[in-house]
């Protein structure tokens, strides 16, 4: 097998920018969709599930709409429907993970990111069992399809990067309310995570606030964002966050590296830093 299935991995990996497109709500999950994004300018495709509906059968004919164009398709990170509230809050759900594998994700995002516990029980969902994870056999043959190669490829690079080197599955958190940013040097550490974000407006919740522009300008959330920035660079992670033209440069000197943004920003990003 030659070259990268997962785009936004190759780019991280060369230390280059990553510009994702799609929100918390309101992703079009059907297969003319898929067909649509085929050619998509983002480097990934966020899909909401968190806040937005946990559609099974709309993301499976999204992204089957997506290799009727192209296999590979575009990545694909679904945010998970559930939290990082405990390892065990983990373990009920994770026939979503398994269920959302299949269907032939590239990666996750999970919200409130609350301990590291939580973060290794993920982890170990996503892994197969022959590398100590619990995901079983049966998936393959349907994900691979979308990822365009062999069932027997698709085993050895389903696994997440950059825990393996040759993983194509990019997992994130979001360090988000208080516990977590307690915690977040331990959870940014765990090995499987490749980035995460520090969530400003339900940081701002968690304080007692209302996620408002005014809030999220606070001292106190001002500082929640730099220590999630310095768990991510401790743990040698990613950092994903907002940005616009006027201070993209900026964020990409001090270290960001992950984006929601336009195709806009995204030719302004390539062009700082090529």
């Amino acid at each position: 097998m030659q070259g990268r299935i997962n785009r936004a991995i190759e780019k991280l990996a060369a230390d280059k920018p990553v510009f994702y497109f799609g929100g918390h709500t309101g992703a079009e999950l059907t297969f003319d969709a898929g067909v649509a994004m085929a050619d998509t300018w983002a480097d990934y495709i966020n899909i909401g599930f968190e806040h937005g509906p946990l559609d099974l059968p709309g993301i499976d004919q999204f992204m089957k709409g997506m290799a009727s164009v192209r296999a590979p398709t575009p990545p694909v990170l679904a945010e998970l429907p559930f939290e990082g509230r405990s390892a065990a809050f983990i373990e009920f759900n994770a026939w979503q993970v398994r269920q959302l594998l299949t269907v032939g994700v590239h990666g996750f995002l999970l919200c409130h990111a609350e301990c590291p516990e939580a973060v290794e029980a993920l982890i170990k969902a996503i892994r197969y069992t022959f590398r100590g994870g619990t995901r079983g056999a049966g998936g393959q043959g349907a994900a691979s399809q979308i990822w365009g190669i062999s069932p027997n490829d698709y085993l050895d690079v389903a696994d997440p990067w950059p825990l393996n080197p040759d993983g194509e599955l990019l997992i994130g958190l979001k360090i988000e309310n208080q516990r977590a940013l307690e915690n977040a040097y331990e959870t940014t550490a765990v090995p499987g995570v490749a980035f995460a974000e520090w969530g400003p407006a339900d940081m701002s919740m968690s304080h007692g606030y209302r996620g408002s522009l005014s809030d999220i300008e606070r001292p106190e959330i001002e500082a929640a964002r730099s220590r999630v920035f310095d768990a991510c660079k401790r743990a040698g992670i990613f950092f994903l966050e907002g940005s616009s033209e006027n201070d993209l440069e900026e964020k990409l000197r001090s270290g960001t590296r992950i984006f929601s943004g336009t195709e806009k920003l995204k030719q302004l990003g390539l062009k700082l830093t090529n």
